[in-house]
């Protein structure tokens, strides 16, 4: 077995992403920050860097948070969209504003300054998702949808081919990781997913596709994106079970409701045509194959009916 491969499966309690590696760097980071907000620092250190090294959401690593511009940006991907992330994002924006605050009192009169926040997930699903769209806190709330007291909103950019290429242009590194992706979805349509993210790899390299990046970490990038691609097939395959077995459970209540209707309306029929009691639980009993009790059970909710 390759070696990249058994260290993805045994020695780390997380694990990185591509996207994450990528960005942990102030440099890379902030061309990303300049093509979403269309400013042009270039100054890498007006970024901080306070991706909390602990937070972990299924054995992955939040991804990026810092702060800029006296805002605190909470950058997430995702190859599939979950509508939790509102309150995942909540509970970590709640971790990050108390260590922002340190030491100070929330019992002190005076207000403590926070930066202001923002959420953005970065799709990069197989799966159809729009290029723009908006996750709100309030679509979880049971009550008060309309008018909720508390209220967190996050971007979702779709950053597929064909998805928000301005954006992708903008920051090329963003635009490199997107290629790289489709050329292991693109390998793993013809090998094992063991073999199509090397083949990947070098092939990028070739190309100058994220080349010093993969060159530099090479042996940690494999791993990961072999872990990144199975924990992706995974939940797609979750996701198609509960569709599956919903549809069984749907079809099998469908045909119980059927049957019951064709019950009671064979009931009131027979009672509509004077067809006595006895007799129609009689019929009933052999065309639905039904016990007397069962039987019963139709004829006292339905005969009074007719």
């Amino acid at each position: 077995m390759n070696e990249n491969v058994k260290s993805v499966k045994g020695n780390r309690t997380y694990k990185d992403t591509v996207f994450r590696m990528l960005f942990r760097e102030k440099k890379e980071l902030l061309s990303l920050y300049n093509a979403m907000n269309g400013s042009d620092y270039s100054n890498p250190e007006e970024l901080q860097i306070v991706t909390l090294e602990n937070a972990v959401y299924m054995n992955m690593k939040n991804d990026l948070a810092f702060l800029a511009d006296f805002h605190l940006y909470l950058y997430e991907h995702q190859s599939t969209v979950n509508s939790n992330m509102p309150l995942r994002f909540l509970q970590y924006v709640a971790k990050e504003y108390e260590k922002l605050t340190g030491g100070d009192s929330l019992y002190r009169r005076k207000r403590i300054p926070l930066p202001a926040p923002r959420f953005v997930v970065f799709y990069n699903g197989a799966g159809y998702f729009p290029e723009k769209s908006e996750l709100r806190l309030s679509e979880a709330y049971e009550t008060d949808k309309a008018d909720p007291q508390l209220e967190l909103k996050v971007q979702v950019l779709n950053i597929n081919e064909g998805n928000n290429e301005k954006l992708k242009e903008q920051c090329r590194i963003l635009k490199e990781y997107m290629l790289y992706v489709d050329c292991v979805r693109k390998y793993a349509e013809e090998v094992p997913i063991e073999e199509a993210v090397p083949c990947a790899v070098d092939e990028c390299i070739e190309r100058g596709i994220l080349a010093e990046f993969l060159r530099k970490n090479k042996s940690e990038v494999i791993p990961v994106s072999i872990f990144e691609y199975n924990e992706e097939e995974t939940l797609k395959a979750i996701k198609a079970d509960e569709y599956e077995l919903g549809m069984q459970d749907g079809i099998k209540q469908g045909i119980s409701q059927g049957i019951q209707q064709s019950i009671g309306l064979m009931i009131e029929s027979c009672a509509e045509l004077g067809v006595a009691k006895q007799d129609t639980l009689e019929k009933i009993m052999v065309k639905f194959s039904l016990k007397e009790d069962e039987a019963n059970k139709y004829m006292e909710e339905y005969w009074t009916r007719g």
